[in-house]
C-alpha cells in the first residue's frame, strides 16, 4: 500500500490576490473564478477571505476600496508538496479546512482541503460493519431553520456562529439547504434578501440514511462533490450531518489496521501512526437514539468545563430536566412515538442553546446540560427558554407536553456527582411544585 504525496492531490487552480489589494479586487476574482474563497499572499504568509467574510464586510459597510492588509484575516498553515498525505491529517483539526501546499522555495504550489484527501482514501479499506449513526454529533455544526426564515437574517447568523450551512427543515424532514456555494450566487446576483429562504434554497436536498456504512457515506460525497452529508432516519425525519473531517476520522482506524499488515512497505510512517493513533480512536461517546453525548463522554466534559472554569475564573452551571408524564406517553401512544418525543425534544434543546453548552441524555426522559460562562441566574434564565419553547412545539401524534427543571451552579472543589444532586433535588422540588417549572438550588433553603 502507498500513500500519495501531498502534491500529487493538490488543488492548483487557485483564486489569489494579494495582500496589498483591495478588498474589491479580491471579490472580483472570487466572483469570476467562482470560487467561495481566495487566498491572499503576503510574501510567505498566506491568508484566506471567504465568502461568509465578504458578506461581514458588507454587513458593516466597509469600504470595498481599503486594502485587505486592514483586514483581520485567517492565516492558512502550509505544507511542503512533497510530504505525505498522511501529515496532513494532523491539520484536520484546525478551524480552517485548507492547507495551502508549498514548493521547495517556500512559493504557493497549491492547495489541500478535506475534498482532496477524501477523495484519496479507497473505500474499500472502510469499515462497513459501522454505520452513520453510531458517530453522528447532532447539531454541534448544524443549523435548521424553518422555510419562513428571512434570507438576510439568516445570513447574519451565518457570519456570527460561522456556520457553513443551513439546513431547512418542514415537520422534521429536510426541504432545502443553503451552503457557501448558495451564498457565493446570492452575492453575484444581488438576489433580494428580504425573501424568505425559501426562495433561495438549494432544493430538493441528497440525503442518506442513518443506517448506512461510513464507506457508503464516503462514496456519496466523492459521487456527489459534497462537503457532507445530510443524514435522516428511517422515516424521513433529520437526524444531523456528518463532515468529511469527520469521516476522515473515522476511517483512520482501519487505516491504522491496513498499515500494520504492510510493516515493510510502511516503516517510514509508522512513528507517525502511533503518535496519532489515540488521536483518532473512536470512542462511542453519544447517545444513539437522540446523537446527543452520553453519560461517559459527559463526564468527561465536565472535566474539561470544570478545569477552564478553575483557570479562566468563570462561572459554569448546570440544569437537568425532566419530560412530565412521560410514561402516559409511552402508555398511551407506544415506545416509537415516545423514543420520537426524546428526539424532537432534542432538536428544541440544540436549537435554543448555545454551542457553547453540553447536551447529554442522562438517561429514560431526562437530560443534563452544562453550561459554561453562565451564573446561576442565567442558567435559570436558559432553563426558563427551555421550558417555554418545548411547551410552545406541537409534537407528532402527541401535541403539547412540558418539562420540569433544576438548576445548580459549579464552584470551586465541587465534584460532579455533587453538583448533579443538588440540581437533581431541585428538579424533585420542581416535580413536586405541580410540573412544568424551574427551580434552583437556592430554592432548597428558601
Amino acid at each position: 500500500m502507498k500513500f500519495p504525496s501531498i502534491g500529487d492531490i493538490a488543488t492548483k487552480d487557485l483564486a489569489t490576490v494579494q495582500i496589498t489589494d483591495t478588498i474589491n479586487k479580491a471579490i472580483d476574482v472570487m466572483l469570476k473564478h467562482e470560487h467561495r474563497n481566495v487566498i491572499v499572499v503576503d510574501n510567505d504568509k498566506f491568508f484566506i477571505l471567504t465568502v461568509l467574510d465578504v458578506l461581514d464586510i458588507e454587513s458593516k459597510t466597509i469600504c470595498l476600496d481599503e486594502k485587505l492588509s486592514k483586514l483581520n484575516l485567517k492565516e492558512v498553515s502550509t505544507i511542503d508538496k512533497k510530504r505525505n498525505i498522511l501529515d496532513a491529517l494532523e491539520y484536520l483539526n484546525n478551524d480552517i479546512e485548507y492547507i495551502c501546499v508549498l514548493n521547495k522555495d517556500n512559493s504557493l504550489y497549491g492547495i489541500v482541503t478535506h475534498t482532496d484527501i477524501t477523495s484519496n482514501i479507497d473505500p474499500d479499506t472502510l469499515m462497513d460493519n459501522y454505520t452513520l449513526q453510531d458517530f453522528l454529533k447532532l447539531g454541534k455544526r448544524m443549523k435548521w431553520v424553518s422555510k419562513n426564515e428571512i434570507t438576510s437574517i439568516l445570513l447574519t447568523d451565518m457570519i456570527n456562529n460561522l456556520f457553513d450551512n443551513v439546513v431547512i427543515v418542514e415537520d422534521n424532514k429536510p426541504i432545502g439547504i443553503l451552503t457557501t456555494k448558495d451564498v457565493m450566487r446570492l452575492i453575484k446576483h444581488r438576489e433580494e434578501l428580504s425573501l424568505p429562504i425559501s426562495a433561495h434554497m438549494s432544493s430538493p436536498v441528497d440525503t442518506i440514511i442513518n443506517t448506512s456504512s461510513i464507506k457508503d457515506a464516503l462514496v456519496f460525497v466523492k459521487e456527489k462533490h459534497y462537503k457532507r452529508v445530510v443524514v435522516v432516519n428511517e422515516n424521513g425525519d433529520i437526524a444531523g450531518v456528518i463532515s468529511q473531517k469527520e469521516l476522515i476520522s473515522l476511517t483512520y482506524a482501519k487505516w491504522a489496521i491496513l498499515m500494520k499488515e504492510y510493516q515493510a512497505e510502511l516503516s517510514e510512517i509508522n512513528n507517525l501512526l502511533e503518535n496519532q493513533n489515540k488521536e483518532f480512536e473512536i470512542k462511542a461517546s453519544t447517545d444513539l437514539l437522540t446523537g446527543l453525548y452520553n453519560r461517559h463522554k459527559f463526564s468527561e466534559l465536565y472535566l474539561s468545563s470544570y478545569k477552564s472554569m478553575i483557570q479562566r475564573h468563570n462561572d459554569l452551571s448546570l440544569l437537568i430536566m425532566d419530560i412530565d408524564h412521560f410514561k402516559n406517553v409511552n402508555d398511551s401512544f407506544g415506545h416509537n412515538t415516545g423514543d420520537k418525543v426524546l428526539v424532537q425534544v432534542s432538536h428544541v434543546l440544540l436549537k435554543t442553546l448555545r454551542n457553547i453548552d453540553i447536551v447529554c441524555r442522562w438517561g429514560g426522559e431526562e437530560f443534563i446540560v452544562l453550561l459554561p460562562t453562565s451564573s446561576l441566574e442565567t442558567a435559570y434564565k436558559l432553563a426558563e427558554k427551555l421550558r417555554i419553547n418545548i411547551e410552545s412545539v406541537e409534537l407528532d401524534v402527541v401535541g403539547h407536553i412540558t418539562c420540569s427543571f433544576g438548576v445548580s451552579q459549579v464552584v470551586e472543589g465541587d465534584e460532579m456527582v455533587s453538583v448533579i444532586n443538588r440540581a437533581d433535588n431541585a428538579l424533585y422540588l420542581a416535580k413536586n411544585s405541580g410540573r412544568n417549572c424551574v427551580k434552583t438550588e437556592n430554592d432548597l433553603t428558601d
